[in-house]
């Protein structure tokens, strides 16, 4: 598989998921749309996977290739049914570019915290084998507000309704973090946008605290990136037998 990967930041990548790729023989090409770099055509690609960034899915003028970008996506999802995985501002797009709805969060998440699958996340491919409830990173202003239709909420939190989802049969995207590495908070703790939001909830020695929370769930993030790697790279072959 061939995957195409949108970042809006260099450092934040497809992170611990790297390896996996790397182990089962996958190749993948990243574009830096917040560097100007524009996207190749999809022909080509296997799957689409949008990463997070610290920009919002509204702030089209201050970054133009934001509409570009849910174009890309649209026609990738809606129009070609190409696989894809979107992560934080990767769900929010997702969910914009299908007709969904994006807004400010009432509470904003900044932490380790917990989420809890939906009966359909539950039943499904995606989390499979994971616990009912689970700890993940948070690190976002914004959330989902309505879902574009035809879409299923995998997972909710109580201050993020939406914390995943699934439409059709070959796209999921999640607004928390799994695939975090030993040096993502700091990373992206250096990003000024995260670094006010990190301050402001949990105080000036905010990254100190997130990363020392970090390190304790790591072993476990990383088994849980693994089994959500697996369990879409499932979803995606049993949507295209």
């Amino acid at each position: 598989m061939h995957i195409l990967v949108l970042q809006h930041a260099r450092v934040e990548h497809p992170g611990v998921f790297r390896d996996f790729l790397a182990e089962d023989g996958h190749s993948w090409t990243a574009v830096e749309l917040d560097e100007g770099e524009t996207p190749p055509p999809l022909d080509g690609f296997d799957a689409l996977w949008v990463m997070g960034g610290p920009m919002d899915v509204w702030d089209e003028d201050e970054h133009p290739w934001l509409a570009e970008e849910k174009a890309l996506i649209r026609d990738a999802v809606e129009g070609r049914g190409i696989p894809y995985l979107g992560l934080c501002l990767g769900h929010q797009l997702l969910a914009e570019a299908l007709g969904g709805t994006v807004g400010k969060a009432a509470t904003p998440e900044i932490g380790v915290m917990e989420v809890q699958l939906t009966e359909a996340g539950a039943s499904g491919v995606l989390f499979d084998g994971l616990p009912e409830r689970f700890n993940c990173l948070q690190w976002h202003g914004a959330e989902v507000s309505q879902m574009p239709a035809g879409a299923q909420c995998l997972a909710t939190s109580p201050a993020c309704a939406v914390q995943a989802m699934k439409w059709g049969t070959r796209a999921a995207s999640a607004q928390f973090h799994v695939e975090t590495e030993a040096d993502t908070v700091a990373n992206w703790a250096a990003i000024p946008a995260y670094a006010a939001a990190l301050e402001g909830a949990l105080g000036a020695d905010g990254a100190a605290r997130l990363q020392a929370d970090v390190e304790a769930e790591m072993d476990r993030f990383n088994e849980m990136a693994e089994r959500l790697y697996i369990n879409w790279m499932q979803m995606t072959a049993q949507a295209g037998a």
